[in-house]
């Protein structure tokens, strides 16, 4: 049993004792000390609420609603949803904020309450740690019965969501619809299932075939959407002879695609392929985490824009997309944020992006990804004992490789001509992360063998 209280939210395994997973006595805690902040904010109350699939997203709503309205919020509950929905529907509404019932990518033991602002985006860390502190306190007065909040339903979302993806100026449903593709989803048994055929069918796309189709929360598989979790999908896009596979997240906020012969266009490149389309219509700045690929940087570079990394996170990707008024930015897990449309991941809005980009390049899923560099990123970790002091290792490594160009924003990234490391400490765990990349696979496992070697000596060094 597990229960991570961060300032990005709580996220936990259901069942067990309270303080220690996500029991409904913490589910209330929580949606209290957050209904508290929506309040000290201002006198808008009204909150919006959505979930994906998972078993517990009924139960689990159910608290979260009947918490706000004992704090006399008014409460909009989207039902089934997907993230970038519920953060969209934040702004139409003109909330005061929204939760939005998902682990994400976790399995189905897991949920979770991610906190949004009035923008519809995740809270900074100081909001983040004003609700964990009020938690705490528990000193909350909630409300008298003339005073209780209310709760309706709003199912139009995901619609309305769909109708302002097709009024983006970039997405091209004539370019799309004349290609005739041809599309098998991986909905992994969560709103992608109701959401993503539905995007398909507005872009002009009819022949779409949905696996783990049914909104059971009983995934199929892992759903992180990872090659190793992806085995069906490819299978099925190769033997049905589509034009494409598209694999999201429980949440809809995660985007990968597969290739027409079944191999993967690659998790990292997602991203990559809209921003090249983008740029390639509308000049700009680009942002992704440290730990993503530098292939956004050349692709940046190429249409005369300037590329800018930031801390991992996605409160951490917006807050620099907007100091650099960049068009496009996002992760490397598949996460693209489209400022037009708001500041969240959003699967729905690359789906759209890529297809029209595919369209109008008029060739194949394999052939648009031939026009990318190729880097490979070596993914590896080292379990830290009781007694190790990261901080102390992280500058003994500084000064190894001070020749080298030292980035400290988030943990410790080292530059090397065109490869790269970057070591950061995990938030949920005693580990320390080691992301590598190289246009070499070889290459990008031995500078992540030599750095865990460098930190193994240290630590072995400081236990002497």
């Amino acid at each position: 049993m597990a229960l991570i209280k961060s300032i990005s939210g709580i996220r936990g395994t259901i069942g067990g004792t309270p303080g220690k997973s996500l029991t409904p006595i913490d589910v209330v805690k929580f949606t209290t000390a957050y209904g508290a902040w929506v309040a000290q904010q201002g006198k808008n109350k009204k909150i919006i609420i959505g979930r994906d699939g998972r078993i517990s997203g009924g139960m689990v709503r159910d608290l979260v609603a009947a918490t706000l309205q004992s704090m006399g919020c008014e409460v909009i509950d989207l039902g089934l949803s997907t993230t970038p929905t519920v953060e969209m529907a934040v702004k139409m509404e003109k909330a005061g904020g929204g939760i939005i019932l998902t682990a994400s990518h976790n399995p189905k033991e897991w949920n979770a309450l991610k906190l949004l602002n009035k923008d519809g985006e995740f809270l900074n860390a100081a909001e983040g740690q004003w609700i964990l502190d009020y938690a705490e306190k528990g000193d909350t007065n909630y409300a008298e019965i003339n005073k209780i909040g209310t709760i309706t339903t709003n199912d139009t979302y995901i619609q309305k969501h769909i109708d302002t993806i097709l009024a983006h100026p970039l997405v091209d449903v004539a370019a799309i619809k004349k290609m005739k593709f041809k599309v098998v989803v991986d909905a992994v048994n969560s709103t992608g299932a109701i959401s993503v055929p539905q995007v398909l069918n507005a872009l002009g796309v009819t022949d779409v075939t949905v696996i783990n189709e049914e909104v059971t929360g009983n995934f199929a598989h892992n759903p992180e959407p990872l090659p190793e979790n992806l085995i069906e999908l490819c299978s099925t896009v190769k033997k049905s002879n589509a034009s494409l596979g598209i694999a999201v997240d429980p949440d809809v906020d995660r985007l990968c695609f597969v290739c027409e012969d079944g191999s993967l266009f690659g998790e990292e490149y997602t991203l990559v392929a809209i921003a090249d389309y983008i740029l390639s219509n509308k000049k700009g700045n680009t942002v992704s985490n440290l730990s993503s690929t530098r292939a956004l940087r050349d692709v940046t570079e190429k249409h005369g824009g300037q590329y800018f990394p930031s801390a991992v996170g996605e409160v951490n990707v917006v807050k620099k997309m907007k100091e650099v008024d960049a068009v496009i930015g996002g992760e490397g897990n598949g996460g693209v944020i489209v400022p037009e449309l708001h500041y969240g991941r959003d699967a729905l809005i690359g789906i759209a992006l890529f297809l029209t980009h595919l369209a109008k390049f008029g060739k194949s899923v394999k052939a648009l990804r031939s026009t990318y560099p190729n880097y490979f990123i070596s993914k590896n970790k080292i379990e830290l004992g009781e007694e190790v002091n990261v901080k102390k290792i992280f500058e003994e490594i500084k000064k190894k490789y001070k020749k080298q160009p030292i980035n400290t924003e988030d943990g410790l990234r080292i530059d090397f001509d065109n490869d790269w490391v970057h070591l950061r400490t995990s938030n949920t765990e005693p580990i320390i992360r080691i992301y590598s990349e190289s246009g070499s696979e070889t290459t990008a496992n031995n500078i992540a063998k030599r750095i865990m070697a460098d930190i193994r000596e240290m630590m072995l060094m400081k236990a002497e």
